[in-house]
């Protein structure tokens, strides 16, 4: 019964009747039995109903054997979790007769999708079928089978085949906000109207001499070539590359909070990715740790544009965790392996991150080799809370509670603050602008 049941589930191979013949056999048994007023035996009665089956199973022979039918798919092997995309499915009829398909292919209960995908086979001719999906959840994902339905012109029988067609995707971090950083910095930089950082004065390394401009510095005017070019030139710096960022990844319990569109661990991994573009993008050394209750993910800092490859090949695949973050033995593992002074990017839940008063005295031997910041996503249902207009005792104590957690983290955040780290709570959306913003202004001001 399994079997035939899945058969009719659009499963393996089977030949099942179409609604066409349904019907028509329903009329026809139904004439047929009023013969049985006039006297009909009920024997010829069920020989009639046999003739009937027997004669629409010729139906069967103007259809294609299965191994006329030659499937291929094409899709993209890498694809960013949300996006959509275009699958195609090319199916090569060898034989002389025409025939409907039906076909359902088989992808991941995650992906969204709408099946079945239907089309006209002509005879000796080869057609392109295609359908959209997108993928919801990051990962690596095999699609096996093609499931197949065919039926003739008369429409009477329909048969069904699955069709081994082996293609593994991965499904990486959507990088939208990268893109939009590599297209154009400064644009996507652009904050209310203003540039959100700018260099300090003098401070990089020497590029070029150029002409002089309204808004210059006069104290960058080149005196020497002004004289000898009889026009005002000034010298232009750029922020020193070849520097060290180490980008911490937070897989811990806490980043599994939901937000409007997704969880926190997912908008830390686009916006480390953003970051580690922009430094990548500058010259820099990225290296990345991802860690829970132990760490999970090492890729040592390299430079080059082919180092973030590297680091979605590494990154795109983990989960959070049920356990709590460790963030002693993060940094423990941290000092072992990165000797040289770095920028340190910790992307974690700030409540969490508050909350370990115990290795504070651990965090400030870091900060004595390496520069630190945390980054992390303001948690806006508090803060909603917080605001809200009680109009009954419940919701007081909801709002009193919301009111005293921002009060207690406020609290922790300065003592953190008055010791030197530097703690960005940003919002959902501007997460990654927020990391790649700090990062900028530190590699400008020379801080690193």
């Amino acid at each position: 019964m399994k079997n035939l049941w899945g058969r009719f589930l659009f499963q393996d191979r089977g030949i099942v009747p179409t609604k066409r013949f349904l019907v028509c056999y329903l009329i026809i048994s139904f004439t047929i039995t009023l013969l049985t007023l006039v006297g009909i035996s009920w024997v010829a009665l069920l020989a009639l109903n046999g003739m009937v089956l027997l004669v629409s199973f010729i139906d069967l022979f103007f259809t294609p054997r299965r191994k006329q039918l030659i499937f291929r798919r094409s899709m993209p092997k890498q694809l960013e979790r949300g996006i959509t995309y275009s699958v195609g499915i090319e199916v090569e009829n060898l034989s002389d007769l025409t025939c409907n398909v039906q076909l359902i292919d088989g992808t991941p209960q995650s992906f969204e999708v709408k099946f079945p995908l239907n089309g006209v086979l002509p005879k000796k001719k080869t057609v392109n079928l295609s359908y959209d999906f997108s993928a919801p959840v990051r990962g690596v994902y095999e699609l096996n089978k093609l499931y197949i339905r065919y039926v003739s012109n008369l429409g009477l029988w329909k048969k069904q085949t699955a069709v081994e067609v082996m293609d593994e995707v991965h499904v990486i971090p959507d990088l939208t906000e990268t893109k939009k950083y590599l297209e154009d910095a400064q644009k996507y930089l652009m904050h209310e109207g203003m540039k959100v950082r700018k260099r300090k004065t003098g401070v990089g390394e020497f590029a070029q001499i150029r002409n002089y401009v309204v808004g210059d510095d006069p104290r960058k005017i080149n005196w020497r070539q002004t004289a000898k070019l009889q026009q005002v030139m000034t010298n232009e710096f750029e922020p020193e590359h070849g520097k060290h960022v180490l980008i911490l990844i937070d897989c811990g319990r806490m980043m599994g909070a939901e937000l409007r569109h997704t969880n926190r661990l997912e908008k830390a991994l686009e916006a480390a990715i953003t970051v580690a573009a922009a430094a990548l993008g500058n010259g820099d050394y990225v290296g990345v740790i991802a860690f829970s209750k132990q760490v999970s993910v090492f890729v040592p800092p390299d430079k080059g544009m082919g180092q973030l490859q590297k680091i979605l090949d590494s990154v795109y695949k983990l989960e959070v965790d049920a356990s709590e973050s460790n963030y002693l033995q993060a940094l423990q593992y941290l000092q072992s392996v990165q000797k040289k002074r770095s920028l340190i990017l910790l992307f974690s839940d700030i409540q969490t991150f508050l909350q370990e008063d115990l290795t504070l005295s651990y965090f400030e031997g870091i900060k004595k080799r390496h520069l630190f910041l945390l980054v992390t996503v303001e948690d806006e249902l508090i803060a909603r809370r917080a605001k809200e207009d009680p109009t009954s005792i419940h919701q007081a104590m909801v709002k009193g509670v919301a009111q005293q957690q921002i009060l207690h983290k406020k609290t922790q955040k300065a003592k953190w603050e008055k010791r030197g780290f530097v703690l960005v709570e940003a919002k959902e959306e501007r997460l990654a602008t927020d990391a790649v913003s700090h990062y900028i202004h530190i590699m400008n001001q020379g801080l690193l």
